[in-house]
């Protein structure tokens, strides 16, 4: 079994306001309470934007400078930080902003138990690596890639067959899991590997793919094991 890192294992969108606290506390005092949920608001708006950009382009890598340079010029710190030092400050503070979910941990122990388990994930291999051991799941995949790492990104059906190869399991017996339907559902499904689409928050399907299947909980992931 074959799974996405962000927003699939991991709760992307905690992250995102465990990083702004983070930022709201070095950078600014005196903020009124309606204020700082509005940046907030905003804040999460320019991640979005940019993470959804770089999901497409450059093996899932994305600038992050941007991000807090328009959070800090629509709403102007105490303490700015240096234009020079963003990126590396998300860098360094971002991947401890992931905790996993202890009912995750106990379905992947289950699922391990019976089958082989990978992640695919895409994006800079500094910051996908530090999540993955910031939260100990590398103790638990018997293969992990990372796209920048390996030169390829989803939904490249080779970064699919890449991982098959390295457990050695035919497509036909594997299963995707991920949130993201064209990245992780079309290219799984491309690389004739069945995908099943995590939507916990019930999006509307509004594309030509069709999973697999669909859960809104990692519980059901049980009943797809051997």
């Amino acid at each position: 079994m074959l799974f996405d890192l962000d927003d699939t294992l991991l709760d992307r969108d905690k992250a995102v306001d465990n990083m702004f606290f983070i930022i709201f506390e070095k950078c600014y005092e005196d903020v009124k309470h309606t204020t700082k949920k509005e940046m907030l608001q905003r804040f999460k708006d320019y991640d979005k934007r940019s993470y959804g950009n770089s999901n497409k382009t450059s093996y899932g890598n994305s600038n992050k400078t941007k991000v807090l340079e328009g959070l800090f010029n629509e709403f102007p710190p105490k303490y700015r930080l240096p234009s020079q030092d963003l990126q590396d400050f998300w860098n360094n503070h971002f991947p401890q902003c992931f905790s996993v979910n202890q009912s995750t941990i106990n379905i992947l122990n289950s699922i391990k138990e019976q089958v082989k388990v990978a992640i695919i994930t895409n994006g800079s291999t500094q910051r996908q690596k530090a999540k993955i051991i910031n939260t100990n799941l590398n103790s638990y995949f018997d293969t992990i890639i990372i796209s920048e790492e390996v030169g390829l990104s989803k939904p490249d059906k080779r970064i699919f067959e890449l991982a098959l190869n390295r457990l050695n399991v035919r497509p036909e017996s594997a299963l995707f899991v991920g949130d993201n339907l064209e990245l992780d559902i079309g290219g799984s499904q491309n690389a004739n590997i069945k995908g099943i689409w995590f939507n916990p928050h019930s999006i509307k399907n509004d594309t030509e793919i069709t999973p697999f299947a669909e859960i809104n909980s990692f519980e059901k992931l049980l009943s797809y094991l051997p």
